[in-house]
Protein backbone atom coordinates (compact mmCIF):
# COMPACT_ATOMS: atom_id res chain seq x y z
CA UNK A 1 0.00 0.00 0.00
CA UNK A 2 1.05 3.30 -0.91
CA UNK A 3 0.49 6.66 1.50
CA UNK A 4 1.03 10.10 0.07
CA UNK A 5 -0.33 13.15 2.79
CA UNK A 6 0.05 16.81 2.90
CA UNK A 7 -1.74 18.74 6.00
CA UNK A 8 -2.13 22.72 7.03
CA UNK A 9 -1.73 22.74 10.78
CA UNK A 10 -4.55 25.21 12.64
CA UNK A 11 -3.98 25.59 16.43
CA UNK A 12 -6.74 23.65 18.12
CA UNK A 13 -8.97 25.70 19.47
CA UNK A 14 -11.22 23.58 22.23
CA UNK A 15 -15.47 23.89 21.01
CA UNK A 16 -14.79 26.68 18.55
CA UNK A 17 -18.05 27.22 17.11
CA UNK A 18 -17.15 27.39 13.56
CA UNK A 19 -14.85 24.43 13.13
CA UNK A 20 -16.55 21.27 12.72
CA UNK A 21 -14.37 19.07 11.20
CA UNK A 22 -14.89 16.41 9.03
CA UNK A 23 -13.00 13.76 6.80
CA UNK A 24 -14.51 12.10 3.78
CA UNK A 25 -13.39 10.18 0.43
CA UNK A 26 -13.06 12.93 -2.22
CA UNK A 27 -12.62 10.09 -5.35
CA UNK A 28 -10.24 7.39 -6.36
CA UNK A 29 -7.34 7.10 -8.58
CA UNK A 30 -6.46 5.35 -11.58
CA UNK A 31 -10.00 3.47 -11.17
CA UNK A 32 -13.30 4.70 -14.10
CA UNK A 33 -16.05 6.74 -12.25
CA UNK A 34 -19.39 4.84 -11.97
CA UNK A 35 -20.87 7.73 -13.80
CA UNK A 36 -19.85 10.76 -16.04
CA UNK A 37 -18.89 14.09 -13.96
CA UNK A 38 -19.57 17.17 -14.67
CA UNK A 39 -18.05 18.70 -17.36
CA UNK A 40 -16.56 15.28 -19.04
CA UNK A 41 -19.02 15.74 -22.18
CA UNK A 42 -20.48 12.34 -20.98
CA UNK A 43 -17.37 10.94 -20.04
CA UNK A 44 -16.59 8.51 -17.39
CA UNK A 45 -13.24 9.19 -16.54
CA UNK A 46 -9.97 8.10 -14.76
CA UNK A 47 -7.86 10.17 -12.28
CA UNK A 48 -3.94 8.71 -12.64
CA UNK A 49 -2.35 8.89 -9.33
CA UNK A 50 0.25 11.14 -10.99
CA UNK A 51 -2.58 13.74 -11.90
CA UNK A 52 -4.36 13.69 -8.37
CA UNK A 53 -2.36 16.72 -7.38
CA UNK A 54 -2.39 16.80 -3.19
CA UNK A 55 -0.96 20.30 -2.93
CA UNK A 56 -3.38 22.02 -4.84
CA UNK A 57 -6.46 20.43 -2.28
CA UNK A 58 -5.21 22.70 0.35
CA UNK A 59 -6.81 25.58 1.31
CA UNK A 60 -9.69 24.67 -0.97
CA UNK A 61 -13.22 25.25 -0.45
CA UNK A 62 -15.46 22.63 0.26
CA UNK A 63 -19.27 23.64 -1.12
CA UNK A 64 -22.90 22.05 -1.29
CA UNK A 65 -26.25 22.60 -2.87
CA UNK A 66 -29.75 22.84 -0.62
CA UNK A 67 -31.06 19.99 -2.04
CA UNK A 68 -27.69 17.74 -1.83
CA UNK A 69 -27.62 17.03 -5.73
CA UNK A 70 -24.54 19.23 -7.17
CA UNK A 71 -21.67 22.10 -7.13
CA UNK A 72 -22.22 25.55 -6.40
CA UNK A 73 -18.86 27.09 -6.37
CA UNK A 74 -20.45 30.22 -4.26
CA UNK A 75 -21.90 28.76 -1.54
CA UNK A 76 -18.26 27.90 0.39
CA UNK A 77 -19.31 26.22 3.83
CA UNK A 78 -15.63 25.10 4.78
CA UNK A 79 -12.00 24.41 3.88
CA UNK A 80 -9.61 21.03 2.85
CA UNK A 81 -6.73 20.96 5.74
CA UNK A 82 -5.75 17.48 4.99
CA UNK A 83 -5.30 15.03 1.71
CA UNK A 84 -4.04 11.92 1.66
CA UNK A 85 -3.63 9.03 -1.04
CA UNK A 86 -4.24 5.45 0.75
CA UNK A 87 -4.26 2.59 -1.74
CA UNK A 88 -6.82 4.29 -4.70
CA UNK A 89 -8.83 6.87 -2.31
CA UNK A 90 -7.90 10.32 -2.11
CA UNK A 91 -8.81 11.07 1.83
CA UNK A 92 -9.71 14.47 2.59
CA UNK A 93 -10.04 16.03 6.31
CA UNK A 94 -10.96 19.80 7.22
CA UNK A 95 -13.58 21.90 8.96
CA UNK A 96 -17.37 23.21 8.16
CA UNK A 97 -17.56 26.45 9.27
CA UNK A 98 -20.70 24.98 11.90
CA UNK A 99 -21.73 28.60 13.04
CA UNK A 100 -22.29 29.85 9.81
CA UNK A 101 -23.81 27.17 8.06
CA UNK A 102 -25.83 25.51 10.35
CA UNK A 103 -28.08 23.82 7.94
CA UNK A 104 -24.94 21.76 7.10
CA UNK A 105 -24.13 20.62 9.91
CA UNK A 106 -27.62 20.07 11.03
CA UNK A 107 -28.50 18.09 7.67
CA UNK A 108 -25.03 16.05 8.43
CA UNK A 109 -26.40 14.97 11.82
CA UNK A 110 -29.73 14.10 10.29
CA UNK A 111 -27.94 11.94 7.28
CA UNK A 112 -27.41 8.32 7.64
CA UNK A 113 -23.32 8.37 6.84
CA UNK A 114 -23.25 5.57 4.22
CA UNK A 115 -25.50 8.35 2.33
CA UNK A 116 -23.58 10.97 1.48
CA UNK A 117 -20.30 11.56 -0.92
CA UNK A 118 -18.12 14.10 -1.95
CA UNK A 119 -17.14 15.31 -5.94
CA UNK A 120 -13.92 16.79 -6.67
CA UNK A 121 -13.84 20.35 -8.49
CA UNK A 122 -10.59 20.62 -11.50
CA UNK A 123 -9.39 23.17 -13.55
CA UNK A 124 -6.71 22.47 -15.88
CA UNK A 125 -7.55 19.29 -16.76
CA UNK A 126 -5.77 17.35 -19.26
CA UNK A 127 -7.17 14.09 -20.68
CA UNK A 128 -5.11 11.59 -22.89
CA UNK A 129 -7.10 10.99 -25.89
CA UNK A 130 -10.32 13.47 -25.91
CA UNK A 131 -11.46 10.35 -28.53
CA UNK A 132 -11.31 8.11 -25.86
CA UNK A 133 -14.57 6.41 -24.61
CA UNK A 134 -12.96 6.85 -20.87
CA UNK A 135 -10.88 9.82 -20.71
CA UNK A 136 -7.78 9.48 -18.76
CA UNK A 137 -7.35 12.56 -16.61
CA UNK A 138 -2.95 13.15 -16.56
CA UNK A 139 -2.72 16.96 -14.97
CA UNK A 140 -5.24 18.75 -12.81
CA UNK A 141 -5.34 21.26 -9.96
CA UNK A 142 -7.69 20.47 -8.04
CA UNK A 143 -10.11 23.74 -7.15
CA UNK A 144 -12.24 22.97 -4.72
CA UNK A 145 -15.00 19.77 -3.42
CA UNK A 146 -18.46 19.58 -3.23
CA UNK A 147 -20.72 17.21 -0.41
CA UNK A 148 -23.40 15.44 -2.02
CA UNK A 149 -25.57 12.52 -1.94
CA UNK A 150 -23.46 9.48 -2.89
CA UNK A 151 -25.66 8.68 -5.70
CA UNK A 152 -25.08 12.00 -7.33
CA UNK A 153 -21.61 11.33 -7.40
CA UNK A 154 -19.68 10.46 -10.60
CA UNK A 155 -17.75 7.49 -7.74
CA UNK A 156 -19.84 5.91 -5.58
CA UNK A 157 -17.43 5.16 -3.10
CA UNK A 158 -16.63 8.66 -2.20
CA UNK A 159 -18.09 9.54 1.61
CA UNK A 160 -18.20 12.48 4.08
CA UNK A 161 -19.19 12.73 7.38
CA UNK A 162 -18.30 14.87 10.36
CA UNK A 163 -16.23 13.88 12.89
CA UNK A 164 -16.96 13.71 16.32
CA UNK A 165 -16.25 16.22 18.76
CA UNK A 166 -12.22 15.76 20.23
CA UNK A 167 -11.62 13.00 17.03
CA UNK A 168 -8.19 13.45 15.34
CA UNK A 169 -8.13 13.42 11.80
CA UNK A 170 -6.56 10.65 9.96
CA UNK A 171 -6.24 8.69 7.26
CA UNK A 172 -9.44 6.18 7.13
CA UNK A 173 -10.81 3.86 4.85
CA UNK A 174 -14.21 4.58 4.03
Amino acid sequence: MELRAMAVRFPEVASHPNRVAFDGVLTLVDVASDRAPSGARGRRVILTRAAAALPSLLGMAVDYTPNWDGHDARTKCGVITEADICGNQIVIAGFIYGRDFPEVQQAMAKEDAGTMGMSYELADAHVADMRASVWTLTKATFTGAAILQREKAAYRETSFRLRALGKKAGVRAA
